[in-house]
C-alpha cells in the first residue's frame, strides 16, 4: 500500500497507516536521513492517543510511550553498530514484548526482528510531500 501526503495532512496519513497496519505490532521504518521518519512516527503516536512527550530516541535508543492500549516503543538504531549492540540495549526485548514497536534505521540490526515485521519505506518528494510504502520493497 502507498500513502502520498503533504505535511499538513500528516494526521490523516497516520490514520490511514494504522488502518493498513491490520493489527501488526512491529514496524521497520526505512528512509534517508531527513525523509521524515521521526516526524511521521510523532503523528502515529498522536493518532494512537499518546499523551506523554514524543521525542527522538536517537541518543536514548528506546523511548517508551503510554497510550490507551498500553505501551508503545519508538526505537532508533542509527547509532548502533550491529545486532549485538541492539540486543545489549534491550531492543530485542521490546520487539518481542507484544507491544507496538516503531523502529527507525532497522537495517542496523535486521537479524533480530520477529517474523511479521512490517517494512515501511518513506521518501521525500519535495520539502512538503512524502510517499509512504507499507509492505514489500
Amino acid at each position: 500500500m502507498e500513502i502520498r501526503f503533504m505535511l499538513d495532512g500528516i494526521q490523516e496519513a497516520a490514520r490511514q497507516f494504522w488502518q493498513a497496519g491490520d493489527g501488526a505490532k512491529v514496524f521497520a521504518f526505512h528512509g534517508a536521513m531527513g525523509a521524515g521518519k521521526t516526524t511521521f512516527i510523532h503523528a502515529l503516536c498522536a493518532v494512537k492517543g499518546v499523551t506523554s512527550t514524543v521525542g527522538s530516541p536517537t541518543f536514548s535508543i528506546i523511548n517508551e510511550y503510554v497510550w490507551p492500549g498500553g505501551s508503545m516503543f519508538h526505537i532508533d538504531l542509527y547509532r548502533l553498530k550491529g545486532e549485538e549492540e541492539a540486543i545489549q540495549a534491550g531492543v530485542e526485548d521490546c520487539l518481542y514484548s507484544g507491544n507496538i514497536c516503531l523502529v527507525e534505521w532497522p537495517e542496523r540490526a535486521e537479524g533480530i526482528f520477529p517474523d511479521g515485521t512490517v517494512p515501511v519505506f518513506i521518501s521525500a518528494i519535495d520539502p512538503q510531500t512524502r510517499v509512504l510504502r507499507i509492505g514489500d520493497k
